[in-house]
């Protein structure tokens, strides 16, 4: 009884055993590459448990997550032969791991950091060397990175990775580019406020222009617009002193005096030199408005 015990406990040892020798599991964020006798036979895994031969098959594992290098400063100089040191980073991942084995011969991360850092480094000087500190330093900074990792995009696809994302954290400058630097930026900064202070005054003089015009303009059409508004007052008052004058003509004469009168007789300082017998005298002489 204790030997058959024993030995169901050994059978299922061994098939435990055995069964860790076959079986694998690949991560969601794992690539996994299967091997027969040191050739690659199989990388299309999907996350999961998979088998293999003991001894006759081995399993290699790369990562499928995004990868990072963070490279220390590098030197490099610009079109106008100046030195600057240039701080990036560069993300990237594992596209095709079977030519990423092959192409690192098997020493994989670091042989392939070192030969992404060595792409990417080629990259930044040839375009650090097509542009001026200035643009270096301006808002051009978004394409010089875009142009660095185009440039690096084809080596790196033999490798098979991609370059997810390329950053240059930091330019430093020795003293003289420093110096140099400080002035241009500051003779910009001045260009740039001479040249909107300039549009400033175009666009004051060119709003008092406008305000100038509409006010002749508005003061011509008022002026029109009160001669009119006069000239059919006239008319109307012509009118009615005319149908006055064919109505009673005597009260029309008694009336135009007695307004004459009243705008001329009576202020301070009134001085009339005139003939008494005068026709602007006659309702004064005589109520009835006849000459003596």
């Amino acid at each position: 009884m204790a030997a058959s015990r024993i030995g169901l406990l050994l059978i299922v040892g061994l098939t435990l055993v055995g069964f860790g020798l076959c079986a694998f599991t690949v991560d969601v964020r794992e690539h996994a590459l299967k091997f027969k006798f040191g050739q690659i036979v199989r990388s299309d895994y999907e996350p999961g448990l998979h088998f293999k031969i003991p001894i006759v098959n081995n399993i290699i594992k790369l990562p499928k997550r995004i990868l990072t290098i963070d490279n220390t400063p590098e030197e490099v100089i610009t079109a106008e032969k100046k030195t600057v040191l240039v701080d990036f980073f560069l993300k990237w991942r594992i596209t095709d791991p079977v030519r990423y084995y092959v192409s690192t011969g098997g020493a994989i991360e670091d042989n392939a950091r070192n030969r992404l850092t060595e792409i990417i480094k080629g990259s930044l000087r040839s375009e650090f060397a097509k542009r001026t500190v200035q643009e270096v330093i301006s808002v051009q900074r978004s394409g010089l990175m875009d142009d660095m990792l185009t440039a690096g995009e084809e080596t790196a696809n033999e490798l098979g990775v991609e370059l997810v994302d390329l950053r240059v954290k930091r330019v430093e400058f020795n003293e003289d580019v420093q110096g140099s630097v400080f002035d241009r930026m500051r003779q910009e900064r001045v260009r740039i406020a001479t040249d909107l202070r300039s549009k400033g005054k175009e666009t004051a003089e060119e709003a008092r222009a406008i305000a100038d015009r509409q006010r002749i303009v508005i003061e011509a059409e008022a002026y029109r617009d009160a001669q009119k508004i006069k000239g059919e007052g006239d008319a109307r008052a012509a009118e009615i002193y005319a149908n006055a004058y064919s109505k009673d003509a005597e009260f029309y004469a008694f009336y135009r005096s007695i307004e004459a009168y009243r705008r001329s007789l009576g202020k301070s300082g009134d001085l009339l030199v005139i003939e008494p017998d005068s026709d602007f005298l006659r309702y004064l002489n005589n109520a009835e408005g006849t000459q003596p």
